[in-house]
């Protein structure tokens, strides 16, 4: 007997969806990879697909058990001991997840001059109100600029620019013993991934982001580029990125200890803005120059590219983007960099209404763990249910294979074939020759300013 209640058409739709992307993406099979097994009772892939839907329903977990139909329901024990389990791989679900939808359903879409990136960011995982939850920690907010109780949820993703997909995060507590409220729980198997996963989330960030680039590089994920914001920015964390393989665009933050060496001398970032010689008038790229990135004399030193961007909100401040492919213009590092906004949309509807942090108050590491992936889930149904319907090139293989991407119409072009547009149409209403309407068309480019005039070909 199924354990999700269709009562309305539109419960059975979704439900239907949510089947169809079960069944398409092997979700029980990828739970049976990842060690998700079960005795007796309801399966794991049955209670995976009772909390999964718990969110579209608008109802909390008590209104659903208590909810009186011929359903048969989990009980709460049986739930919370699905999301305490230690045993259950849940990292390695999400991430064969993830690459399976990259790999089936995203890289064929995408051409070949398609730059393809990885994100990587952390936000804050609250848990304001909690004073027993294990690993509980004081961290910094970056929004607000406070300390608070709860976890640094340090996630990295993958887009081609139109989709994120979630591969892996880690739940950071403090490495610092002092800042952790709550110590690690004693009767942790150390042979379970949970214990792995709780030893992880008192790494430094800098050692984990490596964690997680290393783990999903080893899956197959297929990219040319890490992004990260400034708070990861420092040089031997840009080193040890590229010897695994991936060149890095991130965002630079004037540190006064952080040195980069450009003509022989070293210089911190206020000091390379001063030396270097900027662009005239109010040109977006102020100047672009290419150091050398070493942490002492035993590194190997690595040539990289400082694009120094005007700042739009400050119009007499500047931006600093560092990309170690100095083979990319400057523009094209701009324009890559941007691709990091996805996750930032992607924390949001996570937080804002996918219930993160906010479903489950459970205290243990493990459920917050196992809960997180399945919001991440979530997003992953949704991101390619938006993708399938509004893109036209997934109404099959074929017409992408036939059909080449069309190019962005010049704003010449336009203009031309607005011009050529109305022709016609005065020439069809008020029945014109070709000369009267040459004679209007003179009068009426005449009057145009240079900068049209310019880009329609017209001299005089």
């Amino acid at each position: 007997m199924s354990i999700v209640s269709n009562p309305s058409a539109s419960e059975q739709q979704l439900t239907s969806q949510v089947d169809q992307f079960f069944v398409q993406h092997r979700i029980s099979k990828l739970l049976k990879q990842s060690n998700f097994f079960k005795e007796c009772g309801f399966t794991c892939f049955e209670l995976f697909k009772f909390i999964f839907l718990l969110v579209f329903g608008n109802k909390n977990l008590y209104q659903t058990l208590k909810k009186e139909d011929d359903t048969a329901r989990p009980g709460k024990d049986s739930l919370y001991r699905f999301l305490n389990s230690s045993r259950f791989n849940w990292r390695k679900f999400l991430l064969r997840l993830s690459c399976g939808l990259i790999q089936t359903k995203l890289s064929p879409l995408s051409s070949g001059e398609c730059v393809k990136v990885l994100i990587l960011d952390d936000s804050l995982f609250s848990r304001a109100r909690s004073k027993a939850v294990e690993l509980l920690a004081n961290v910094h907010d970056h929004t607000t600029g406070k300390f608070v109780r709860g976890f640094r949820m340090l996630t990295l993703g993958w887009s081609d620019g139109n989709t994120f997909v979630p591969l892996c995060f880690s739940l950071l507590s403090s490495h610092k013993q002092e800042n952790r409220y709550v110590e690690m729980s004693t009767d942790n198997d150390k042979r379970t991934v949970g214990y792995k996963r709780r030893e992880e989330s008192m790494m430094k960030s800098s050692v984990a982001l490596l964690e997680l680039l290393e783990q999903a590089l080893a899956a197959g994920v297929q990219a040319s580029y890490l992004l990260f914001d400034s708070w990861f920015s420092f040089p031997s964390t840009i080193m040890n990125v590229l010897k695994q393989g991936i060149h890095v665009i991130c965002m630079l933050k004037a540190m006064p200890k952080v040195f980069y060496t450009y003509n022989g001398a070293k210089f911190n970032l206020n000091g390379l803005y001063k030396e270097v010689r900027k662009k005239r008038g109010k040109a977006k790229i102020l100047a672009s120059v290419v150091v050398i990135l070493g942490v002492d004399e035993s590194d190997q030193e690595v040539n990289a590219r400082i694009v120094f961007v005007r700042d739009r909100n400050r119009s007499k401040q500047w931006l600093a983007l560092l990309s170690t492919d100095i083979n990319l213009t400057d523009e094209e590092i701009v324009r890559i960099y941007g691709k990091r906004w996805d996750i930032e949309v992607f924390f949001k509807m996570n937080k804002s209404y996918l219930r993160l942090a906010k479903e489950f108050q459970g205290r243990s590491y493990d459920m917050m763990f196992a809960h997180t992936t399945l919001v991440f889930t979530r997003y992953l149904f949704l991101a390619m249910e938006t993708r399938e319907n509004k893109d036209q090139r997934t109404l099959g293989h074929l017409f992408y294979v036939c059909c080449d991407e069309l190019e962005d119409i010049k704003l010449a072009t336009t203009l031309m074939l607005l011009v050529d547009l109305l022709k016609q149409a005065i020439q069809e209403v008020l029945l014109l020759t070709e000369e009267q309407f040459q004679e209007i068309f003179d009068r009426f480019t005449a009057s145009l300013p240079k900068f049209y005039k310019g880009l329609l070909g017209i001299s005089g």
